[in-house]
């Protein structure tokens, strides 16, 4: 004996409903009751470190290339020429990212790399120690720090992740390729 006709569009209809309202339901239940969810970061640095925004640092000569960009600041002691060149390289490991992000090196001799701002302390800040690295958003928030020696891999893999879940707006990307095509790369 074969289903009736009438029931075997009940049958598609409630499947149609269980397609769209399932994974409604689901999701409801993993927010509400935190099911599935993981509680771990995946960042390497420190995440919202306690330091003020950037602008209320006691630096002089802070800039950055561009008003959405990233910023990549380091306290440099007196001799830091190492450590300057492994976040250049870092930064030129960003690839088609790269303009997305600025370097500030605070303290230090000398000139900086290509492509990194030069900055001193006005006054030393109680939260500040030598070798440490912050990463900034384009807002002037710190939102990682990492401590002096870090592995540069795990720095540049939050920065890609960073920059990765924060996309630039259309109109800094069109702005980037114009500079690209204009530079000849």
């Amino acid at each position: 004996m074969s289903p009736s006709p009438r029931r075997v569009s009940r049958l598609k209809l409630l499947a149609l409903f269980g397609v769209f309202v399932l994974p409604m339901a689901m999701a409801w239940g993993m927010v509400e009751w935190r099911l599935g969810i993981p509680e771990a970061r995946t960042a390497h640095g420190r995440l919202d470190p306690a330091v003020p925004p950037l602008a209320a640092w006691p630096v002089q000569g802070v800039r950055k290339a561009g008003d959405e960009d990233w910023l990549l600041a380091f306290d440099c002691p007196a001799a830091c020429a190492s450590e300057a060149d492994r976040w250049w390289r870092l930064h030129r490991a960003l690839g088609r990212e790269a303009h997305r992000l600025s370097r500030l090196r605070i303290g230090g001799s000398g000139a900086p790399l290509p492509g990194a701002a030069a900055a001193a302390w006005r006054e030393l800040p109680p939260w500040r120690s030598p070798g440490r690295l912050w990463v900034v958003d384009p807002e002037g928030r710190a939102v990682l720090e990492y401590p002096a020696g870090v592995p540069a891999d795990q720095v540049l893999a939050d920065i890609e992740r960073l920059l990765e879940l924060n996309p630039a707006s259309p109109l800094v990307r069109r702005e980037a390729i114009t500079e690209e095509s204009a530079d000849g790369h």
